[in-house]
């Protein structure tokens, strides 16, 4: 086991489940933090998300401790998220160590290997502790999976190690809060239930009032502070981390109302679905997730994202409908845009000759793009500069293999990779723009490329924002603090995690 070092103290963020807020409340915490002058970093042992970025260093993190790490004014690194888990399949995930690819893994086996894990993420820690005034560590899911206790690196365990007292989150949108609450308690040993320290109930709807019997019951009941509660908010934009927001979508048949629709296609395996945050600040464009093949017809564009097993969603989009309306949109004029995976399947064939992604083989594309694609190691992962036209823009790339070109136009010209000047093509256009795919996501995170991608589409009247990308987000950031501030006490986490003489 490392040293532990004891320079920054620690709080952990758990929660009674998946999707309860922690990912927000974690940067919440942050930026609230680093406004009172204190060094944060946020810290995930394990994450398991297909939403990942790219650290400076050309290294892979989850994008949820990247916003984090953003929300905290620190620069991403992958310390902040040594493990990350991208699944490729019900039962099987790629493992990214400390942001390269370790390999790929069952459930099964992974769990059998926690220890050296466990040591890699606790080396990490404490190299952020190193560094810092305080980390705040978030969990993964429910800290109460009795059946997953004992490999639990993430939760408990890591927090244990840590000597951080947790906050508790709880869902009171979904129901049932009181029982999520003294449920987690009662399915805990008591060592484990006295690491529970307090709690913070997300996602209040009404009268704030109104809950305040219920705040006094949790206490009286639990012998626990209720730090705060927060209320709803739709006036903040933060990445979600979770594509749990976009189960299920329904189908949809735009109006002719004026506005702008563009449809994205919801993969089973779709991966940094974040790409598409930006345009829904867009005022004028209407974004949808479609998973059920349909009619696209309505629609301005249709973009297929990325995916973390192309040949698996290629097969998905023929077998479900999908691959006919698409080419059936696209014969009929309809503008296409694939990132990723959906530029790979937009081509002629995706060949895995070494199974990276699953069974070794060939599966033939949609043909719309004169492209070729092998998937093989090792893995692309570059913070990206670009120009299209006469338009900068920045992105990232995160893919395994390479596309060639066999027709068509580039569609962007490559200035820069990882910090290193070259000079490089990527994706591919077809002569009437009808067609583009890329490899580089987080471009509609520069409003001028935004611009330029719907006046190809031919959308008039609709202005991005003036500002994008970073600077964008942090006034999310400052707004999403604010929300916080309000409703949290911040001076009594901070006295719990480090002690009375920081409560400025």
């Amino acid at each position: 086991m490392p040293d532990r070092i004891e320079k920054a103290a620690c709080i952990a963020v758990l929660g009674t489940g998946s999707d309860v807020g922690k990912s927000v409340i974690t940067a919440a915490l942050c930026r609230a933090l680093v406004r009172r002058g204190l060094r944060v970093a946020p810290f995930k042992a394990q994450n398991m998300s297909n939403n990942s970025g790219v650290t400076p260093e050309g290294l892979e993190m989850g994008r949820a401790q990247i916003v984090q790490a953003e929300a905290a004014k620190k620069v991403p690194h992958v310390d902040m998220n040594p493990i990350l888990l991208k699944p490729t399949s019900d039962i099987g995930s790629q493992v990214i160590l400390l942001g390269r690819v370790y390999g790929n893994s069952t459930a099964r086996d992974y769990h059998g290997r926690k220890e050296p894990f466990f040591r890699e993420a606790a080396g990490a820690l404490n190299r952020l502790r190193a560094a810092c005034d305080l980390v705040v560590m978030e969990g993964a899911g429910s800290c109460a999976e009795v059946n997953l206790m004992a490999q639990d690196i993430v939760n408990l365990r890591m927090a244990e190690y840590a000597g951080a007292p947790v906050l508790l989150v709880a869902d009171i949108h979904r129901g049932g809060v009181f029982s999520q609450i003294v449920g987690t308690l009662e399915c805990l040993d008591q060592r484990q239930r006295e690491m529970i320290r307090g709690f913070i109930i997300n996602r209040f709807r009404g009268d704030l009032a109104l809950f305040d019997d219920g705040v006094r019951w949790i206490e009286q009941r639990t012998g626990r502070r209720v730090f705060g509660v927060l209320p709803w908010f739709n006036h903040i934009r933060i990445e979600s981390e979770d594509s749990v927001v976009i189960e299920n979508p329904r189908k949809i048949y735009p109006g002719s109302g004026g506005q702008s629709a563009i449809a994205v296609i919801r993969l089973p395996h779709i991966s940094n679905f974040t790409d598409f945050e930006p345009l829904s600040a867009v005022q004028g464009l209407e974004i949808h997730f479609l998973e059920q093949a349909q009619d696209l017809s309505g629609f301005r564009a249709v973009i297929l994202p990325g995916s973390k097993n192309t040949r698996f969603d290629l097969d998905w989009l023929k077998t479900s409908g999908w691959a006919q309306a698409i080419r059936h949109y696209h014969a009929n004029g309809g503008h296409l845009l694939g990132i990723c995976g959906g530029y790979q399947m937009l081509g002629r064939w995706v060949h895995d000759p070494e199974g990276h992604e699953g069974r070794p083989g060939s599966t033939a594309g949609l043909a719309l793009l004169p492209v070729e694609t092998v998937l093989r190691a090792p893995k692309t992962t570059t913070l990206t500069r670009f120009v299209w036209q006469d338009a900068e823009g920045s992105g990232y790339e995160i893919h395994m293999g390479r596309t060639d070109r066999q027709g068509g136009l580039p569609l962007f010209r490559v200035r820069e990779r990882s910090g290193q000047p070259l000079a490089d093509d990527d994706g591919c256009a077809s002569a009437d723009q009808k067609a583009m795919g890329t490899y580089i996501h987080g471009l509609f995170d520069n409003p001028v490329i935004t611009a330029r991608w719907l006046g190809t589409l031919g959308v008039k009247g609709v202005q991005p924002p003036a500002i994008g990308g970073l600077a964008a987000r942090d006034i999310e950031y400052e707004r999403l603090a604010d929300h916080f501030e309000k409703h949290v006490d911040v001076a009594g986490i901070i006295e719990l995690a480090i002690g009375k003489g920081q409560r400025a």
